[in-house]
């Protein structure tokens, strides 16, 4: 069975950076979208990043030029490097991945994704 898990979260100072790991297990198949999302309290999950197989990516409006999001396929791990953190940025960072079938265009719609990490927390303080 497929399973994500998330590493990396923590508290910082607004300005400071953090780097999420995502080890994904039990994964096969040649081509797969991976993707961050976050959810904030009391606010909707919402797309932040997405990778294709061929390393092409998509960013939210919100993040681009400060996040990167990155992938290990020998390692099957996910990355996201954030920087220049604000306080908006808190929330609960998950990772995700399509399912073996998926043949459309990578986005950052959670309706995409079939497999999901727990999630971890990132705290920015100001």
């Amino acid at each position: 069975q497929v399973q994500l898990v998330e590493s990396g979260g923590g508290s910082v100072q607004a300005g400071g950076s953090l780097r999420l790991s995502c080890v994904v297990s039990a994964i096969t198949g040649s081509r797969r979208c991976m993707a961050w999302f976050r959810q904030a309290p009391g606010k909707e999950r919402e797309g932040v990043a997405s990778i294709d197989s061929d390393g092409s990516t998509h960013y939210a409006d919100s993040v681009k030029g400060r996040f990167t999001i990155s992938r290990d396929s020998a390692e099957n791990t996910l990355y996201l490097q954030m920087n220049s953190l604000k306080p908006e940025d808190v929330a609960v960072y998950y990772c995700a991945a399509t399912s073996s079938w998926f043949s459309g265009q990578c986005n950052t719609d959670s309706a995409t994704y079939t497999f999901w990490g727990r999630g971890t927390q990132v705290t920015v303080s100001s």
